[in-house]
């Protein structure tokens, strides 16, 4: 059986973002779990990322009550090349919200329904600081979305 892949994209200009997407990778990369991920922003992502991945986590800061432009811009450019091609596929939601990144949250999970993907897992919102339970929170989100691909939960 072929190894599963987890592509995780995020963005982040404070660093708060940045912050939790390396807790997330750390879970993914968990020494009992045998995935490839790839770690990236959305500028860096294209379409054939998405065509590759068995798994998606995005992590997005909250602006303005939405998710950040590089994040949507991600989203603009490759619906059309994947649009039928990547139903089903698992997907989680980290956010660093100002307020309480209800906006960012909808905004994402709608477009997410438009490319067909499917919510495996309760998204992280958090508003303030980044504490070490916070942290434990996204390494787990990682690991838990993992393992779920490697063992063909997801």
């Amino acid at each position: 059986m072929s190894r599963k892949h987890l592509l995780i994209i995020y963005h982040s200009k404070s660093g708060k973002n940045a912050t939790l997407a390396q807790a997330v990778f750390k879970g993914a990369n968990h020494k009992d779990i045998d995935i490839d991920v790839h770690f990236m922003t959305p500028v860096e992502a294209n379409y054939t990322d998405l065509m590759w991945a068995d798994g998606i986590i995005f992590g997005t800061p909250e602006n303005f009550g939405y998710m950040s432009g590089m994040l949507k811009d991600f989203f603009d450019r490759t619906f059309y090349e994947v649009e039928g091609k990547v139903d089903g596929i698992p997907f989680a939601i980290f956010i660093g919200a100002g307020t309480d990144g209800q906006g960012a949250l909808n905004s994402i999970r709608t477009i997410c329904r438009g490319y067909k993907f499917k919510e495996v897992q309760e998204p992280i919102l958090v508003v303030g600081k980044v504490t070490h339970t916070i942290i434990r929170k996204c390494e787990e989100l990682g690991m838990t979305m993992a393992a779920g691909l490697e063992c063909g939960i997801f």
